[in-house]
């Protein structure tokens, strides 16, 4: 899928163009838990100095068996008690572990705590922002950010809605308002495949083609509006700032 001739292992691979781009295509493997983490959301981060906050959702594409996703508390909590879980490490604890599966869709708004666990595979769109207040890390030497983090919490459960299966045909999984993401299947989109917007385009399973140019799984593309598209055969995602 990706060219790896050091052999090292490859944690995540982010889909970059020129510019400053609105929108970060990432895929994530994990082989340990990542670090218990929470993001600002787009006023947060501008009484900060930063251009935007970062909402992002995850696509699971593959999960080993017992792996899991940390999302959102068990219960809810004052910020001197997360703050106090965050320094002991019952943070770990506190955090509400769900089993995954391939083919599972999460949305995660801004100020979620979450921790994404060993064994996935999974796609991760969101706002390109590189604003993360890490709230533990399970004793590995890395800067916290508890003061910011705690301040931008929410602190509590993290609401079931957010969370789907993905069918088997075409479906809107995010709708707004900072991006909007489809799963389009054998040529079929819903919302128009959101044609009049700049799109990028994330296969999942075989090949999307666009004047010429041509993407598989473990690839992306990104293309102007009412560009064609062809992916006759492929289940794809399609997302754009709309």
């Amino acid at each position: 899928m990706f060219a790896n001739p050091d052999g090292r292992k490859i944690g995540e691979v982010w889909f970059t163009s020129d510019g400053d781009e609105p929108l970060l295509l990432k895929w994530l493997f994990t082989s340990e838990r990542l670090s218990v983490q929470v993001h600002p959301n787009d006023e947060q981060a501008r009484q900060r100095g930063l251009a935007r906050g970062k909402t992002e959702c995850w696509y699971i594409v593959d999960a080993e068996p017992g792996a899991t996703l940390g999302l959102g508390l068990t219960r809810e909590v004052d910020e001197a008690e997360l703050r106090a879980a965050a320094l002991d490490g019952s943070i770990e604890q506190l955090l509400d572990w769900r089993s995954v599966e391939a083919g599972e869709f999460f949305f995660v708004p801004p100020g979620t705590i979450h921790a994404i666990g060993d064994g996935l595979t999974l796609i991760e769109f969101q706002q390109n922002a590189d604003v993360t207040y890490r709230l533990y890390d399970y004793g590995r030497p890395r800067e916290l950010h508890l003061e910011d983090g705690v301040a931008v919490s929410l602190r509590g459960p993290y609401p079931p809605r957010l969370a789907t299966k993905v069918g088997d045909g075409p479906e809107v999984l995010v709708d707004g308002p900072q991006f909007t993401l489809l799963q389009a299947v054998d040529g079929l989109a819903p919302k128009n495949g959101l044609a009049e917007f700049r799109r990028w385009i994330i296969p999942v399973e075989g090949r999307a083609t666009s004047n010429g140019a041509t993407a598989g799984p473990g690839e992306c593309l990104i293309i102007e509006p009412d560009a064609p598209l062809d992916f006759a055969g492929a289940r794809i995602l399609i997302g754009a700032e709309a």
